[in-house]
């Protein structure tokens, strides 16, 4: 369920060098030598664009490796940046995004689909409440809780989204991703041209939605004719949810861009800050 081709946390930093050792109290930040643009001037980020376009053009996939995701680091806690750039790492993302997965399809298809999903797991409730086997009950009631768990996910991610000015390409399942799962894809340009504040929203609203789910479907169980241990069921998938996402969501998850954005969104409002004092 990313929404981005790549994730700017898992890009591994640099360790320092004679040029770019880290700032000392004593001498300030560290100058560039002569002729060579500062790595955060709009000229050495326009050398990186050209750059990763032109490797782009002739083949080459890893963003990682070549340097997109550190240059977004760099202009994203610019306002300015980052809405100069968008349209340029827009057609970076989308251009990779699109050789590498290949199953997509329409935004309107997904929504369909997981509207249908959603429609599937209130049908489970109908069978929980009214049949008289407490077998059909019980899984009814745990239909409920999985159809809506996978269903809400991307659909809050694209309500939040769109809510924000976050705009969608397409649904895709990521080859060799188990278990097999949609994702949402964003479009980068408005992504990055959105505030970070708004963006960390667009990413907790999936994984909410989805820890959120088995416990609606747990609310209807005093009300079913669904057995105790279709409740325990339900209730263990709701905090395996909670388990998987201390695990894995917070590292490189839908929380993990949380967390990244909202530490952009603190920078970015300190630069701001520090601009107006001046």
């Amino acid at each position: 369920m990313d929404e981005e081709q790549g994730k700017d946390s898992a890009t591994p930093t640099e360790a320092p060098t004679a040029r770019t050792a880290a700032p000392t109290a004593a001498h300030g930040p560290p100058k560039p030598a002569a002729g060579v643009p500062d790595a955060r001037s709009e000229e050495a980020i326009a050398d990186a664009f050209a750059r990763i376009e032109n490797d782009v053009r002739d083949g080459r996939n890893d963003l990682g490796r070549l340097g997109f995701w550190r240059v977004l680091a760099r202009i994203k806690p610019d306002r300015q940046l980052s809405e100069e750039w968008a349209d340029a790492a827009g057609r970076i993302d989308r251009t990779v995004f699109e050789r590498r997965v290949r199953l997509r399809v329409p935004i309107w298809v997904g929504n369909l689909a997981l509207s249908a999903g959603i429609a599937l797991g209130a049908a489970g409730v109908v069978v929980a409440r009214r049949s008289g086997n407490d077998l059909f009950a019980g899984a009814g009631l745990i239909a409920a809780a999985g159809a809506w768990s996978v269903s809400v996910h991307d659909l809050a991610h694209w309500a939040v989204g769109g809510g924000v000015g976050i705009r969608f390409t397409t649904y895709f399942f990521r080859p060799g991703q188990f278990p097999p799962r949609p994702g949402i894809k964003t479009d980068y340009a408005t992504y990055l041209r959105t505030d970070p504040a708004a963006r960390a929203s667009m990413h907790a609203a999936g994984a909410i939605a989805t820890k959120l789910a088995p416990v609606v479907a747990l609310a209807f169980a005093p009300t079913s004719r669904a057995p105790a241990w279709a409740s325990w069921l339900v209730l263990a998938l709701a905090i395996g949810q909670i388990g998987t996402d201390v695990a894995f969501s917070v590292k490189t998850g839908d929380w993990s861009k949380v967390f990244r954005e909202r530490a952009i969104a603190r920078e970015r409002s300190a630069r701001e800050r520090s601009t107006v004092a001046r």
